[in-house]
């Protein structure tokens, strides 16, 4: 087996070919191998940990899309009005920034601490590790208002902040992998669920899997926190939108009211400082869809639509075999259907998707502009070349796109 099908199976990630070479060539001159097949045959699970400590993506930051924590607080609040204790989980936690960041907004809201409690998991061993030193540098200080920070962190160093002890006793961190999570125990356990930015580093029976299992932990009338990019996949697999602005929360599709604890009196809260109030209750713009096939309209005219649905089998072609890893085979394909049509959008939008799984980020960004320059409507397109340039640091970008995204899915909402 391929060192890119062993890190699928044990992860569920989508590692491009070349990430898997690389981090496999590392391990190699760490562990005195000199052939590759040996190493892979000779993989212990310990070994197999140090492999995927090179292609797991720890990216984040403190009150990263803040939103989202401000509509737990309320949701914390109500249930503690009834005397209800609420169970939070972090999964991925990455470093620990997002499960921080939810205690300090509750701490903000004058919410108890036995009012609730945190769980964080993350596929990482190093990322625990350094999740429960609690030890940040300047990079995960990117909030607009980093006050917070002079409550909640000591100084420690140059351009490193260590979170205050009270903090980092409220929350719970194990080395876990979602897609080995025991539902069985912990069928319906969390009230409250923050899974951001996960799936779309799955493929399709990935992501159906992914979701399955969080729908498991969830409780019936619990909420889930998703990235912006990956609301249509949950809701496409029995879950639909809450209506908090810009949270991207989200509840089972069938959800069923769970009987109230005994009533406990609610301490006055005090007003949210790390959390910037948002407006209740508004309506909430679903973002472009990441994992399925997209369906968007043909931007050619009548006269070209049975050129497209003469080839449109190339593309078909072209995501199975992307599915299978066989990217190459599938840029082909992508290639071979714009020789036939052109104006074809999709393919500049599938060669974008081909291209970031392969880590060629330059490539990628092109091809999703040549699609949203012949679609302008095309969202998954926008979707992703927002999370681009977020992940590149320009944060006006990103806003940008986010926003003709948000607009245009409203407009389909309208119009259905």
């Amino acid at each position: 087996m391929t060192a890119q099908a062993l890190l699928r199976r044990a992860t569920g990630l989508s590692v491009s070919k070349a990430v898997a070479e690389r981090a496999v060539g590392q391990r190699m001159e760490q562990t005195g191998f000199s052939d590759s097949v040996a190493y892979l045959q000779a993989l212990t699970p310990a070994e197999m940990t140090q492999l995927i400590e090179l292609v797991v993506v720890p990216e984040s930051w403190l009150f990263r899309d803040p939103q989202a924590f401000y509509a737990t607080v309320e949701l914390v609040q109500e249930r503690w009005a009834r005397g209800r204790a609420t169970r939070i989980l972090s999964i991925p936690c990455a470093g620990g920034e997002e499960p921080y960041s939810m205690a300090m907004a509750l701490r903000d809201g004058g919410v108890p601490k036995q009012a609730f409690s945190i769980d964080a998991y993350d596929l990482s061993p190093g990322c625990i590790e350094r999740a429960q030193a609690g030890v940040y540098g300047r990079n995960a200080f990117r909030a607009q208002d980093v006050a917070f920070r002079e409550r909640y962190f000591t100084h420690v160093a140059d351009d490193a902040y260590r979170i205050i002890d009270a903090l980092r006793d409220q929350v719970s961190f194990r080395q876990g992998n979602l897609l080995q999570f025991d539902t069985a125990t912990y069928s319906r356990h969390y009230d409250v669920i923050f899974c951001r930015n996960l799936l779309i580093y799955f493929d399709k029976p990935t992501t159906r899997a992914a979701i399955h299992k969080l729908s498991a932990l969830l409780a019936d009338d619990g909420m889930l926190l998703a990235g912006y990019a990956e609301v249509p996949s949950f809701c496409q697999n029995g879950f639909a939108t809450l209506q908090f602005r810009q949270a991207f929360a989200l509840k089972k599709e069938t959800a069923a009211p769970a009987a109230p604890f005994q009533a406990v009196p609610l301490p006055a809260a005090r007003t949210l400082r790390s959390v910037p109030p948002a407006p209740r209750r508004a309506a909430a713009p679903a973002p472009p869809i990441t994992q399925e096939a997209p369906r968007t309209r043909p931007v050619s005219a009548p006269s070209h639509q049975p050129a497209q649905a003469a080839h449109a089998d190339l593309l078909a072609e072209a995501r199975l075999l992307a599915d299978r890893g066989q990217l190459r085979e599938a840029g082909e394909k992508c290639h071979a259907h714009l020789a036939r049509v052109p104006e074809a959008s999709e393919a500049y939008f599938m060669l974008g998707m081909i291209n970031e799984l392969a880590g060629k980020t330059d490539l990628a960004d092109d091809y999703w502009r040549r699609c949203i320059y012949l679609q302008p409507d095309h969202y998954e397109a926008l979707c992703h070349l927002a999370l681009l340039a977020e992940r590149n640091g320009n944060h006006t970008a990103a806003t940008t796109l986010k926003a003709r995204a948000a607009r245009i899915y409203q407009r389909r909402q309208a119009s259905n």
